[in-house]
């Protein structure tokens, strides 16, 4: 089993107020103090954006970055996603990053928006009309297509707030399209999919894997509209894994039968207050424990394995954030996932 870490677990993330931010050398460090040996890239500028510097500094790390959430529009008429998308696209294959996660975000301003009532107080959920899916689902095969130019592997994330959220959404494009899913077991769980049963209906689609826990009573609310999803992560809607509602053990020993070889990505998203430094490292490894005892011990020997001894030191070269050079220039994650 391969495993990955993902810096929105040590609650790093783009959105403004999101919580305390915590520097990548204490991110970097704590993830290869874990035993992990991969990473997705995290919100655009935390790592640096050019290819050749964002492997160097992980590699002093005994990291390499596997993925990289990317949310683009893709169901606007008027809008053309594809230069966007082919330059991470170019930033991904010159850094060597796997697997592109793409999102369809419903605009530009975050993940609450879709189940926020109106001034009325009406649903004014963000759902493309016939014209909207006609056009998302040719810009997913234009760029399957783009992907195959740049040998790199692109898989549409289905993602609370996203204009791809729920079960019927997801079967929707399974059935419309080509491209692979990153299955997001928290994401499927909140938007009112089944994790477990999505890995039964299409297992040969899935190319990425996010694992996380859910508080599901806490996701029925943001799923009603009663609590936002930002609110709802902050109160803790995500657990470590064998703490929430999800049947990890069913998606992971169905994945396992089906021939699944590609990365779990360990994400338990969280806001992080002024005393919760080390709230990421005690998730993550009971995490990573149980997944060690769901995977027979084999996760240790594929990056997974106990935490080693050495704390949050900075690994060398590890230094403060930055931000270098255009979008283009490297690396371009998005954040969350």
């Amino acid at each position: 089993m391969r495993t990955a870490g993902a810096p929105i677990s040590w609650g790093v993330c783009e959105v403004p107020g999101w919580g305390r931010q915590l520097d990548r050398s204490q991110v970097l460090a704590e993830m290869r103090n874990l035993g992990l040996t991969a990473t997705e890239l995290g919100p655009y500028g935390f790592l640096p954006l050019s290819p050749t510097r964002c492997r160097a500094m992980l590699e002093g790390y005994g990291l390499r970055a596997v993925g990289g959430f990317v949310p683009v529009i893709l169901h606007e008429p008027r809008y053309d996603p594809l230069p966007e998308v082919r330059a991470a696209l170019r930033s991904f294959r010159d850094g060597d990053v796997e697997v592109l996660v793409l999102a369809a975000v419903a605009d530009e301003e975050g993940y609450d928006k879709r189940h926020a009532p109106d001034a009325q107080g009406r649903d004014a959920r963000h759902v493309p009309d016939a014209q909207g899916w006609k056009t998302l689902l040719a810009n997913l095969k234009r760029i399957t297509k783009a992907a195959e130019e740049f040998g790199r592997t692109v898989a549409l994330h289905p993602h609370v707030g996203t204009v791809v959220e729920n079960a019927e959404e997801v079967e929707r494009v399974l059935d419309g399209s080509a491209m692979p899913l990153c299955l997001d077991t928290g994401h499927l769980l909140v938007g009112g999919a089944d994790p477990a049963g999505m890995v039964v209906r299409a297992a040969g689609r899935i190319a990425h894997v996010h694992l996380k826990d859910v508080d599901a009573g806490l996701a029925a609310r943001v799923r009603a509209g009663e609590t936002p999803y930002a609110r709802a992560v902050r109160e803790g809607l995500y657990r470590p894994l064998g703490r929430g509602d999800v049947d990890v053990a069913g998606v992971v020993t169905g994945l396992a039968a089906a021939g699944y070889d590609g990365w779990y990505v360990l994400e338990q998203d969280v806001m992080l207050g002024r005393e919760d430094d080390d709230v990421p490292r005690r998730n993550m490894a009971e995490s990573l424990s149980y997944l060690r005892e769901l995977d027979g011990g084999s996760a240790a020997a594929s990056g997974g394995g106990a935490p080693r001894d050495g704390g949050s030191a900075a690994a060398p070269g590890g230094d403060a954030p930055y931000v270098d050079g255009p979008r283009d220039d490297g690396p371009a994650a998005g954040g969350r996932g």
